[in-house]
């Protein structure tokens, strides 16, 4: 059995969550295969070729650690490598992921300090400089924003949050994860002046779960000297001693490393800018179908709406959850679930990854199926919608 169902299988299952996205079949091969010595020179070959690969990604000349798991452990190597107990934290509230983070920190014993949305809109720049503007003695030590928030669908302008730090003369730590963004939006490490990039695997990288990144520059690794956070597996000293030579201080995910390096080659292959196009079309597109349904996105502004995930409000008085249920059962499609706040009031459909035009129209042809079936008001013509822009664009 490849993988547990309870449902009869006819033709392919389609995955349009925001994570873990569709595996490409050259990823799969990869990951099938025999697993190597990882203190062997092989290995050390492999991963002296894969470091700078991932560095291009991220656009960086800094080192870009890699880690056996998650976004979520990514979060936590950052805060404990660079902080200590009881500092100052400013975050923005911007979705689920956001306020996962926050409460990360508070169990963490860091001080976190919260400006709100309405989980509507990308983060209050205005907010994160007046906030830093007003603290003249610098005793917040860090910005922790989400780039890419996928439970909203709204996207941080992560220049103007390092423009807004910048204009406040304040020398706090920018931390970003952008765990749906890599590999899929642009995204600048250097140019942004991000201090840590917090990253995942399982999205715009194109591969199954399992891996964490941490992109770190100069200035967050010297406060890692004078962090006094406990810490051993997100240790970044002992990583970075052993990367120089391509190995870990541990055992790595060795099979899920072939994978990264198939998956960034074919990035590369179709060019980052024509990746990060494929998915603004894409985004396009969809927005065009749900504003031809009659319906809202969860995201209020439009020069913030991701090129990674649609969040789509439902009427009042109808499930969200209960739609996406008719639409598993009869049509074989997942979507986003709505998180936080937001469940059972939103369901979300990813564009994001490994996807052509022709899925996109399935997807979208799909949720119109589904909202019928289900009984949820709204207008037909989303799949002409999506088509007429797709075929001109």
């Amino acid at each position: 059995m490849a993988y547990f169902t309870t449902r009869p299988e006819t033709g392919r299952h389609f995955l349009h969550i925001p994570g873990p996205t569709n595996v490409p079949d050259r990823v799969l091969r990869a990951l099938d295969n025999p697993p190597m010595d990882h203190r062997g020179p092989d290995f050390g070959v492999m991963m002296l070729q894969l470091f700078p690969k991932l560095q291009q990604l991220f656009q960086t000349t800094s080192p870009v650690i890699v880690y056996p798991g998650s976004g979520t452990g990514s979060w936590e190597a950052a805060l404990v490598n660079t902080l200590s107990p009881g500092d100052r934290v400013l975050f923005c509230r911007t979705g689920q992921f956001a306020a996962s983070w926050i409460e990360m920190a508070k169990k963490l014993q860091l001080n976190a300090e919260i400006i709100e949305t309405d989980w509507r809109h990308a983060a209050d720049i205005d907010a994160i400089g007046a906030a830093l503007a007003a603290d003249t003695a610098h005793s917040i030590k860090a910005v922790g924003v989400v780039h890419s928030e996928t439970s909203t669908g709204c996207v941080t302008d992560i220049a103007a949050v390092r423009a807004a730090i910048d204009a406040a003369r304040h020398p706090a730590l920018l931390l970003v994860d952008t765990v749906s963004g890599i590999g899929a939006l642009e995204y600048r490490h250097d140019e942004w002046g991000v201090d840590v990039t917090i990253a995942g695997s399982q999205k715009g990288m194109m591969m199954p779960p399992g891996l964490g990144f941490n992109a770190i520059s100069a200035k967050a690794l010297e406060a890692s000297k004078s962090s006094t956070m406990p810490r051993a597996y997100w240790h970044w000293q002992p990583m970075l001693a052993i990367n120089k030579n391509g190995y870990f201080p541990s055992t790595p995910a060795t099979n899920l490393l072939y994978a990264l390096d198939t998956g960034l080659d074919m990035l590369f292959a179709e060019g980052l800018e024509n990746v990060f196009a494929r998915h603004q079309r894409f985004a396009e597109a969809t927005r065009r179908a749900v504003a031809a349904w009659g319906l809202e996105t969860q995201c209020a502004d439009p020069r913030a709406a991701s090129g990674v995930v649609t969040a789509v409000r439902m009427p009042q008085g109808h499930s969200a959850d209960a739609l996406r249920r008719v639409i598993l059962e009869k049509f074989d499609l997942s979507l986003g679930n709505g998180l936080g706040v937001m469940t059972d009031k939103v369901f979300r459909i990813a564009h994001l990854g490994h996807l052509s035009a022709l899925q996109l129209v399935g997807v979208i042809g799909g949720v119109e199926m589904g909202m019928r079936a289900a009984g949820v008001p709204h207008r037909e013509g989303g799949v002409q919608a999506a088509m007429g822009y797709l075929s001109g664009n």
